[in-house]
C-alpha cells in the first residue's frame, strides 16, 4: 500500500462534509480520530459553536472483553439531537462495529432527523451493513494491519500502520 497523505485526503474529506451538512445541521466526531477531524472542519467550515464528541465504548458489542478504555472521553454533545441532522465524522471505516455502537448511543441522547457518515478512510472489511455518504478514499488493508489517524503538536494529521493486537 502506497503512503496515504493524510493532510491531502483532509482536504478531501471537508469537501464532501460541506457537501453533506444541511441547514442547521452539526458534525458529530467518533473518539478519537473522528473528534480530531470534527473540530478541525468545524473550524475550516467556519461553523459556530464545537462540534459533538461521541464514544462507542458502553455501546460495544465487546465491551465485556475490553471494558472502558483508559483516556476515553465520554459522550459530550452540546446540542440538541432530536430533528437534528447530523454528520458523524470518522478516520477510518472498517467492520462497521464502531459505527452501529456509535449510532446506538446518539440515540440514547434523542432522535435524530438523520445520520450520515463521513470518513477519511474506507479500508473495506465490512461485518455489518454499513456504508459512508462520503469516503475521501478507499483502500485495503492485509488482514493484521490497523490504520490509525496520529496528530501532530501543530494538529497535522499523517497515518501510522501498525500490527493488530
Amino acid at each position: 500500500m502506497p503512503p496515504l497523505d493524510a493532510e491531502a485526503l483532509y482536504a478531501e474529506l471537508r469537501q464532501g462534509v460541506r457537501a453533506l451538512l444541511r441547514p442547521g445541521g452539526v458534525l458529530v466526531g467518533i473518539w478519537s480520530g473522528g473528534a480530531w477531524l470534527a473540530e478541525r472542519l468545524q473550524r475550516d467550515l467556519g461553523l459556530a459553536g464545537a462540534p459533538g464528541v461521541i464514544s462507542s465504548t458502553l455501546h460495544r458489542d465487546d465491551f465485556s472483553e475490553r471494558g472502558l478504555a483508559a483516556g476515553t472521553d465520554p459522550t459530550q454533545l452540546p446540542f440538541a439531537i432530536d430533528g437534528r441532522h447530523i454528520v458523524l465524522v470518522d478516520d477510518v471505516l472498517y467492520t462497521g462495529r464502531t459505527i452501529r455502537a456509535v449510532v446506538n448511543e446518539l440515540f440514547d441522547f434523542g432522535r435524530p432527523a438523520s445520520v450520515q457518515l463521513a470518513v477519511l478512510v474506507d479500508r473495506g472489511g465490512r461485518e455489518l451493513p454499513v456504508a459512508a455518504a462520503y469516503a475521501a478514499t478507499r483502500t485495503e488493508l492485509p488482514a493484521g494491519q490497523r490504520l490509525s489517524l496520529a496528530r501532530d503538536a501543530a494538529g497535522r494529521f499523517h497515518f501510522a500502520v501498525e500490527a493488530e493486537a
